[in-house]
């Protein structure tokens, strides 16, 4: 990627669940977004099922990984930890304020204004975890989606691809946007080989659908965002709609805290990404101009 390199001569300490110290060796743009990350309050009960219980990690943590990779913008998800309990999110989003959205578990019985609120307060989306979460089942698609649709928000997504590649005439008859993260969970090896995949690249091509090349250590076979086999994976994804591509760290990766894996370099993360999208415009478009238009942020003004 032909772009200017930022200078490390003031490298940031080492900090909270990001292993390294320095930013990126690429320049991210103004009002690049990390669409994908989670908050976690030990003053606040997990759900009894709960599988993963990360240590406290606060907004205050995440401000400086935001200074060290120079995002601005983010997408507070509820993570798996607290069920459909969307307090700690909700309360590291007014902390964050304007400058992010945020992404809730709901079980659909809420009322027309608990919907409401959570809109007023930045939710743009409800996630469905049927990987790991403890709420929630495929049947709760169609439901979910009728629920959110005059909200105008997203139905974020993350199951197994073997789930997945059913579910194509569900899908395509929601009558919201699906948002998948987590590179669909599909693997390096199962690009081009696996359904699921060609079902991703269908919505994406057919406008119906958004991913997040969020968690690439999760699906790679050595369990790390540099494994070159990601590559051609997420460029299978942006060559299908760039449009509909955007970008997480996935932080504090709660699976690294659980010690399934080491604790990912964000820093190389968002290099990982400039390498995939090996394009100055893309890389911004990926950062800025997508999650500007799925999260309803104010579009920015480029100059040339």
């Amino acid at each position: 990627m032909s772009a200017t390199r930022r200078d490390h001569s003031q490298s940031p300490a080492e900090m909270s669940y990001s292993a390294g110290t320095q930013g990126p060796g690429i320049a991210v743009p103004a009002d690049a977004c990390d669409c994908h990350l989670h908050v976690y309050d030990s003053d606040f009960p997990a759900a009894s099922a709960a599988r993963l219980r990360p240590p406290n990690a606060s907004v205050s943590d995440y401000r400086l990984l935001q200074r060290r990779l120079g995002t601005r913008r983010a997408v507070l998800v509820t993570p798996s930890t607290y069920g459909t309990d969307n307090r700690v999110m909700l309360r590291a989003l007014e902390a964050l304020g304007a400058d992010a959205r945020g992404v809730a578990v709901i079980d659909g019985a809420e009322s027309n204004e608990q919907l409401g609120a959570l809109h007023a307060q930045g939710v743009r989306g409800v996630r469905l975890n049927l990987s790991l979460g403890v709420a929630g089942s495929v049947e709760m698609l169609e439901p979910l989606a009728q629920r959110i649709a005059a909200l105008g928000w997203h139905l974020q997504l993350l199951m197994s691809p073997d789930a997945l590649a059913a579910l194509g005439d569900t899908l395509r008859r929601l009558p919201v946007q699906v948002v998948f993260d987590h590179f669909a969970r599909i693997s390096p090896a199962q690009s081009g080989a696996h359904p699921a995949h060609a079902l991703v690249l269908a919505l994406l091509r057919e406008d119906r659908a958004w991913l997040k090349l969020s968690g690439g250590y999760l699906v790679s076979a050595h369990v790390t965002t540099d494994d070159p086999a990601l590559t051609d994976l997420a460029r299978s994804y942006l060559d299908a709609n760039p449009d509909r591509i955007v970008w997480g760290s996935d932080w504090p990766h709660a699976t690294a805290s659980a010690g399934l894996h080491p604790m990912p370099d964000d820093a190389r993360q968002m290099d990982r990404l400039a390498d995939w999208t090996s394009d100055v415009d893309l890389f911004r478009r990926v950062l800025v101009d997508n999650p500007a238009a799925l999260y309803g942020f104010a579009s920015p003004a480029h100059s040339d």
